[in-house]
């Protein structure tokens, strides 16, 4: 017969209070975002799609929303494409100052966003450079680079090199090589690194607010302006847009991620 724990029982229940803190806020938002009424009230008096449609009638949201799919996008194919060239040159090659230069481009994960902001920012006040949507695209870039490195160099490793040499032992150049082989085995992690980028420039706030500008202003950045001046029950609605984009983008990153490695193997 098994016994009582007073002590795992105590640990179960902190656990799942420790989660009902959690997710209760984001049940909330996304249930108001159907509600009615101006004002949050519980039991709710039916269910309307009213603030979605005013949402969707909101020209200064919905610039926000195209300027953070935007980022978003070109910050996930830069990012890419960077963190390919860097881990096939960390994992395939040797050079002087390899892991100096890969612990540079992993060190934004171990800095606040604060002081990368701030940073940043103070870097271009030195140059004399206004704040613009490259400046935005840039920091973005340092921000989500070092999870598509990592992400990538973690199946670049369990990639056998000798693939590689048997298809150039075969007559195929550096290119073709990379194009054939190693692409398709990588496309897994690049879907999900890609993804992940995409993700993270698209909810980033803290040090977004030091780089953005009045007219590039992204999604969650437009909520928190919309925040401090008042509660409007169109920052519910937007925010269960947003919970939504911002959950299933991941899984769908972990999705593709599976789907492809049971393909290759």
């Amino acid at each position: 017969m098994k016994q009582f724990s007073p002590g795992w029982t105590l640990i179960r229940i902190y656990t799942i209070l420790v989660y009902v803190f959690m997710f209760a806020p984001i049940v909330v938002v996304i249930v108001l975002a159907f509600n009615p009424k101006q004002f949050g009230i519980f039991p709710m008096e039916g269910v309307s799609l009213r603030w979605f449609v005013k949402l969707a009638q909101n020209e200064s949201i919905i610039d926000a929303f195209k300027n953070s799919l935007v980022l978003g996008s070109l910050t996930a194919v830069i990012s890419t494409g960077i963190g390919i060239l860097a881990a096939l040159a960390f994992i395939r090659f040797e050079f002087p100052g390899k892991n100096t230069l890969n612990t540079m481009l992993l060190s934004p994960i171990m800095i606040p966003e604060v002081v990368l902001g701030v940073a940043l920012l103070l870097f271009l006040r030195f140059l004399q450079q206004p704040k613009s949507f490259v400046l935005l695209l840039i920091g973005h870039v340092v921000l989500t680079l070092p999870y598509v490195l990592l992400i990538v160099q973690a199946r670049l490793v369990g990639i056998k090199k000798e693939y590689e040499e048997a298809a150039k032992s075969l007559g195929a150049n550096a290119f073709e090589t990379f194009r054939e082989v190693t692409f398709p085995l990588l496309l897994p992690a690049i879907l999900a690194g890609a993804l992940f980028a995409f993700t993270i420039s698209f909810d980033d706030i803290t040090a977004t607010l030091f780089w953005a500008t009045a007219q590039n202003q992204t999604v969650p950045v437009k909520i928190f302006s919309m925040l401090r001046n008042s509660i409007s029950p169109e920052i519910n609605a937007l925010g269960a847009v947003m919970i939504v984009l911002t959950v299933t983008t991941p899984l769908l990153a972990g999705y593709l991620s599976r789907k492809f490695s049971k393909i290759k193997d």
